[in-house]
């Protein structure tokens, strides 16, 4: 007998749990018009993603730096500080970059393409020199370069002319002044493109040694 009056007052209170959340859906549809129920759906969705996406979730840019070996932005080179930074010289000027900063341990250069009609791209090139072993026979290149990618904003000119049965009438110009806007900033990252430059180098360095046996 106990056993089944437990299980009948179980009965009971799961009966009254749905018969309460069978009257909350009927209030709900009734006080909620057809035409708002979307409107609340959206907001439920809205409300859930928030939470779902915390900020510890959101990866950071700078948690993609590995800072591994293999991907470096320098070379060891068999020169000294001197030749070294005059081998980077002379490769940026014989692939047309304008130099901007010269040093003995430093060189800053630039160089600009058009990919399309409306797109300019500028490349800033920075190397740095440092000597390495005993006495600095040995130097390091350190190089890095910045792509900053710029877009063509036109905006059309206008004069107002005073007209005595109209009164100022506003009359676009023909002429047009364009602007260059940045839209995008990097630096590019280590690979063949800083590869072909320290292949360059190197050439450069040997032609130096040759010159002076």
């Amino acid at each position: 007998m106990t056993a089944a009056l437990a299980d009948g007052m179980r009965e009971r209170k799961s009966w009254r749990g749905r018969a309460c959340i069978g009257a909350l859906r009927c209030r709900c549809r009734r006080r909620l018009s057809p035409g708002a129920r979307p409107l609340l759906a959206a907001l439920l969705l809205g409300v859930l993603t928030a939470c779902g996406s915390t900020p510890g979730s959101r990866v950071a840019v700078y948690q993609n730096e590995s800072f591994e070996a293999s991907e470096t932005f320098s070379r060891l080179f068999d020169a000294g500080v001197d030749a070294t930074c005059e081998a980077a010289r002379r490769a940026l000027l014989s692939q047309g970059y304008l130099l901007t900063t010269v040093r003995p341990d430093a060189i800053a250069a630039s160089k600009h393409f058009q990919p399309d009609g409306e797109v300019h791209v500028q490349i800033a090139f920075n190397v740095v020199c440092a000597p390495e072993g005993r006495q600095g026979r040995l130097a390091t290149a350190y190089v890095s370069a910045i792509q900053d990618r710029y877009a063509l904003k036109k905006s059309s000119n206008s004069a107002s002319v005073g007209v005595s049965a109209l009164g100022s009438v506003s009359i676009p110009l023909t002429p047009s002044e364009d602007s260059l806007v940045k839209v995008a900033s990097e630096t590019i990252p280590a690979g063949p493109f800083y590869d072909r430059f320290f292949a360059l180098m190197q050439r450069l360095l040997a032609q130096q040694v040759d010159e002076q046996q």
